[in-house]
């Protein structure tokens, strides 16, 4: 009886002590907003708006000074923050991308650990989330006034008022009557706010009224000294504002070269009655007197620009104290419950955001206000009031932080490295903390014409490489901290320059970062993109027997080889897949989007990579990853053709040819994709060289593309191969 009663009471003993260890550990309460720019936190010096709560966070916790997204659009960042991973890794690169639910995210693995998940607002990740005791998110982008929620059944409800209020509401609900008050939890309060169109709640229309908002210095930037890229992207106040959904006036524009048509305010047609009364009154009486200015000719393109930029930060900065008041009812809870002292509470946003600064709203590229998110902290006992940090911390850096701060174990895909230490140590970066972050964007092509481009930064300097022209970008961030000239072709940087492309290339290995195999559009090229769409529109009809997939020298067939395609192919109704300059990326890109069309061939004749070689000279592992990415989707898709997988031809004067030997060496790689059953290797190189090892400039006269003479020799060498697949 005695040595039961002791096991009792050692069992009772352990069951206690198992509970009070699991109430010590944190519970996280994690406020996320989108398009937060530092520049309107007051923690972070705004010159332009007050944010008292944000700033509570700060002032009782830390401000990370430098901290950085991996990918400056919504959802590729929630996709880094879930997963610790780059978007490479974790597959979600654009914005239209679908997140993959099954890979390892930390909400899951903090369910294994026993913490209670939630997550309230905006996802935007198109699968619905996984890993979350209890969720409630907006549908895409969600809307500010009068909002849809969908709900974990899938059913939608529609709520009458504000978005921001609307979710701070939900989220304290959770707080307060849906969890298990036992259990440690991890609470995601994702507001929409502060993103475009920016519609602000109707007790904030007067916050700024009579106040004129700062102008940043660079609001007219003119883009000289850096890339001419810059000119292209199509986010502007000055000539991408519309005049409906940015600028709040009715009706159809009446001054098209200042204010885009079309686009209405689609927050406006979903609201009530009462706030649609309530909105006019507010807006009407200036966009009134704005128009009878602009037809009394009062006023100049300048001034218009300056109008539209006051507007903007009424409403943009309306939002944000919005989001500001969220904070303050969210804090208020925490003290009143009891959960302050041993809740974490942490301000972030998805991305930065611009202000006007280079003349630019939105955010994507790899500039200071778009790549900085903010990254408050309150850790009571851990973080020491006050605390400023620059250490270098990113997106990716938050899963392995939650993790470790729960009790888990980090897996080793995770990219991200934990901030615990840190925290534990004044949030001052180790000895062994990174020394540079690395960025990539990979929308092009899509809303506000950004092209693809990724780089390293330091603490003093930031470099960027942009694919389209392989130009690069260096900014002194000390001497240039509005990044206004890029000193890349400076002697005096010359070194500096050297440096930063090692790191930058040494980052991209750490990250496992193949361009070859990241699926990449060049539609941002006019060009290219009207070839591809002809070609996407051929192949919903046609019904070829061949097919020919590559890049220039592929094209080329309906050029210098344009006779010899008529006596050779026209009898299997061949189709030319082939677009100059073309990479493995860009056919990853094309296959999956339309080029395949509905199109069944008997045979696919594919030949790739070289451009690969002559653009980079990228690592032929590299590149034969690219192929076999795209032998992938060849026997996926078209699972009963058979596919002709050619070597590269021979390219270059001599046999010693740098670029040659990079092709040999991918040759010798791809060779063994050939299965014999659905791949087919030939190697025809050997038909274009001469007994030395030269190429006669009679068959490719720039020593890479084929002359009449040379689409000959292809057909004549390939014609073996196709007969003995039935052509």
């Amino acid at each position: 009886m005695i040595a039961l009663t002791l096991v009792c009471g050692l069992v009772a003993t352990n069951t206690v002590a198992a509970q009070d260890a699991k109430k010590k550990r944190p519970n996280i309460v994690f406020v996320f907003s989108d398009d937060h720019a530092l520049q309107a936190i007051g923690a972070y010096g705004s010159k332009i708006n007050q944010t008292p709560n944000l700033d509570r966070i700060a002032n009782e916790g830390a401000v990370f000074h430098n901290s950085f997204c991996a990918n400056s659009i919504c959802g590729p960042s929630r996709a880094c923050i879930l997963t610790g991973k780059h978007s490479h890794i974790n597959g979600f690169l654009r914005n239209g991308n679908r997140f993959d639910g099954t890979q390892m995210t930390f909400p899951k693995l903090l369910q294994d650990v026993g913490y209670q998940t939630a997550l309230i607002g905006k996802w935007h990740l198109g699968t619905d989330p996984v890993g979350f005791d209890h969720w409630e998110i907006l549908p895409g982008q969600g809307n500010y006034y009068n909002p849809d929620f969908i709900q974990m059944d899938g059913s939608r409800k529609r709520y009458t008022g504000y978005v921001t209020d609307i979710i701070t509401n939900n989220t304290l609900d959770w707080l307060k009557n849906q969890r298990d008050a036992d259990e440690p939890f991890v609470l995601m309060c994702q507001h929409k706010a502060p993103h475009r169109n920016w519609s602000p709640p109707p007790r904030h229309f007067d916050l700024y009224k009579g106040v004129e908002i700062p102008e940043p210095d660079s609001l007219f930037d003119d883009y000289s000294g850096r890339t001419k890229l810059l000119n292209e992207s199509e986010m502007s106040l000055e000539r991408h504002f519309y005049w409906g959904h940015d600028m709040k006036f009715h009706g159809e524009s009446l001054f098209p070269e200042h204010f885009l048509a079309r686009l209405g305010n689609g927050e406006y047609r979903r609201m009530n009655d009462e706030q649609k009364a309530e909105w006019d009154a507010a807006y009407e009486p200036e966009n009134q007197k704005l128009i009878a200015d602009m037809q009394a000719g009062k006023m100049s393109s300048k001034d218009v620009t300056k109008w539209k930029y006051q507007r903007y930060m009424k409403d943009y900065l309306g939002c944000v104290q919005a989001v500001d008041d969220s904070v303050g009812e969210l804090l208020a809870y925490l003290d009143e419950s009891g959960l302050a002292e041993n809740t974490i509470v942490i301000y972030s946003s998805d991305q930065g955001f611009y202000l006007g600064e280079h003349g630019w709203y939105d955010k994507r590229w790899m500039f200071e206000e778009s790549l900085r998110m903010p990254f408050l902290i309150r850790w009571p006992g851990v973080i020491d009031p006050g605390t400023q940090s620059t250490a270098m911390i990113q997106n990716i850096d938050y899963a392995p932080t939650f993790l470790e701060i729960a009790g888990a174990e980090i897996p080793e895909s995770i990219q991200g490295r934990s901030m615990v230490s840190m925290m534990h140590d004044d949030c001052r970066a180790s000895t062994t903390w990174r020394d540079a972050i690395y960025y990539a964007y990979y929308e092009n092509a899509a809303v506000h014409m950004v092209p693809v481009h990724d780089g390293v930064r330091t603490d003093r300097y930031k470099l960027m490489f942009f694919p389209r022209g392989r130009q690069w970008n260096l900014f002194d961030l000390e001497k240039d901290p509005q990044e206004m000239q890029s000193v890349h072709d400076d002697p005096a940087y010359e070194a500096i320059l050297a440096g930063l492309q090692k790191r930058y290339y040494d980052l991209r290995d750490l990250y496992d970062v193949n361009t070859a195999v990241i699926p990449a559009t060049r539609g941002d090229e006019p060009g290219w993109q009207k070839r591809n769409a002809s070609m996407n529109k051929l192949a919903k009809t046609a019904k070829p027997k061949l097919a020919f997939i590559g890049d220039s020298i592929t094209q080329g067939w309906e050029g210098r080889g344009k006779q010899v395609w008529a006596d050779n192919y026209a009898q299997y109704d061949a189709i030319n897949l082939g677009i100059g300059g073309d990479r493995t990326e860009h056919i990853i890109w094309r296959l999956t989007h339309g080029n395949l069309g509905k199109i069944k061939p008997e045979v696919a004749v594919l030949m790739i990579g070289t451009n690969n070689t002559g653009h980079f000279m990228q690592d032929p592992t590299q590149i034969a990853d690219g192929v076999e990415e795209i032998l992938d989707i060849l026997r996926e898709r078209l699972p009963n053709t058979k596919v002709v997988l050619q070597a590269i031809l021979p390219r270059g004067k001599s046999e010693l040819d740098l670029q040659r030997l990079n092709n040999i060496a991918v040759n010798d790689r791809i060779a063994n994709f050939a299965d014999d059953e659905h791949v087919v290797y030939v190697d025809l190189g050997d038909h274009f060289l001469n007994e030395d090892g030269t190429i006669d400039p009679a068959i490719m006269p720039d020593y890479l593309h084929l002359s009449e003479r040379g689409y000959e020799i292809w057909a004549e060498a390939l014609a073996p191969t196709l007969e003995s697949l039935g052509l």
